[in-house]
């Protein structure tokens, strides 16, 4: 992972052209499209690789993990619809891209990751590039009920299903947005605590993303 926080028009040129590209695939939120537009995803990755950081794929980061598509980050974060305030949970800090996309559409970040050596190196990155979220370290499936509720939450593995633990850590009102289907593909679903006991569930796209792990999940 890169350490030199180098930035130059080569890069900034290149994340235009993903904002450009992520449009045209159908993202239309202005304020997801600008945060895209404004954080270094090169800084996410070796130096060796930073040629791939721009282009619309997920990339391995290590222990079997990937950085999402940006589409993807994209996608999740539009459905999130994040309020400036908004307090965000997010189950799979992963190596924070997404972290930083929440944060710069303004919300307040809970953040947790299951893997050690990934949860390590993004509590020290993620500073040093200015984003100061709540990072925690453990199963990600069964939430963080010391700080819930929560008004959104957003799960970037692939679960089998929706974790009740996580749907009563949700505000009434609330939006939780999490992949749902096998190992192979998943399914985006959207779900709005409607109260105590109702929830509106809304099954969208196709998606492929790295197994929720947990006690609630796989």
């Amino acid at each position: 992972m890169a350490y030199k926080f180098v930035d130059n028009y080569r890069e900034q040129g290149a994340r235009k052209r993903l904002v450009v590209h992520l449009e045209s695939r159908g993202i239309a939120d202005k304020r997801v499209l600008k945060a895209i537009g404004k954080i270094p995803r090169h800084f996410f990755f070796d130096e060796t690789f930073w040629n791939q950081a721009y282009k619309d794929i997920a990339f391995p980061i290590g222990d079997g993990q990937t950085i999402s598509q940006p589409y993807t980050v994209a996608y999740q974060s539009e459905l999130l619809h994040i309020k400036k305030g908004d307090k965000v949970l997010e189950i799979g800090t992963g190596s924070g891209y997404q972290t930083c996309v929440l944060m710069e559409l303004g919300a307040n970040v809970y953040t947790i990751e299951r893997q050690e050596s990934i949860y390590r190196h993004t509590i020290r990155v993620l500073p040093g590039m200015g984003y100061n979220a709540h990072f925690f370290f453990g199963d990600g499936s069964k939430g963080i009920a010391e700080h819930a509720p929560y008004d959104k939450i957003i799960v970037t593995a692939g679960a089998p299903f929706v974790p009740e633990t996580l749907l009563k850590q949700l505000k009434i009102g609330g939006i939780l947005v999490i992949p749902v289907g096998d190992e192979n593909s998943q399914k985006m679903v959207t779900v709005i605590r409607i109260n105590e006991t109702d929830y509106d569930r809304i099954e969208l796209d196709t998606f492929r993303f790295v197994p929720l792990v947990g006690d609630q999940a796989w």
